[in-house]
């Protein structure tokens, strides 16, 4: 039998890129995001798009945005959610891994251990 190693998503801990600007406003986070590389000065010039684009966070992402500091695990992070908005944020667990994931495939956040556990 193989030792399986799978990440358990609830011990690791976000931090969010050094790339990202972010501001908050009404208790609203509006993440800031510079359009770079080749192919966007290329739209940027022939079809006037943005050179920064920005992307309005929910109320639940605006939340949990601030908590993201590399030393909190989207455990902690998720019980913080939990006393905030109660039954409002449930499936709580799945609503956050889905949230992390989501994060992690734009490259707003990584994660600063790799928990892993053996199956």
């Amino acid at each position: 039998m193989r030792n399986k190693q799978t990440e358990n998503y609830l011990d690791l801990k976000p931090r969010k890129s050094d790339k990202i600007s972010w501001s908050e406003e009404d208790g609203k986070v509006t993440l800031e995001i510079e359009n770079k590389g080749f192919w966007n000065r290329v739209f940027q010039k022939l079809l006037k798009k943005p050179k920064v684009s920005y992307i309005h966070l929910d109320e639940l992402g605006s939340f949990v945005w601030p908590l993201i500091d590399g030393e909190k695990t989207i455990l902690e992070i998720g019980e913080a959610v939990e006393a905030r908005f109660g039954e409002k944020a449930n499936p709580l667990y799945e609503r956050l891994v889905k949230y992390f994931e989501i994060l992690k495939s734009y490259h707003f956040v990584y994660f600063s251990n790799k928990a892993l556990t053996k199956r």
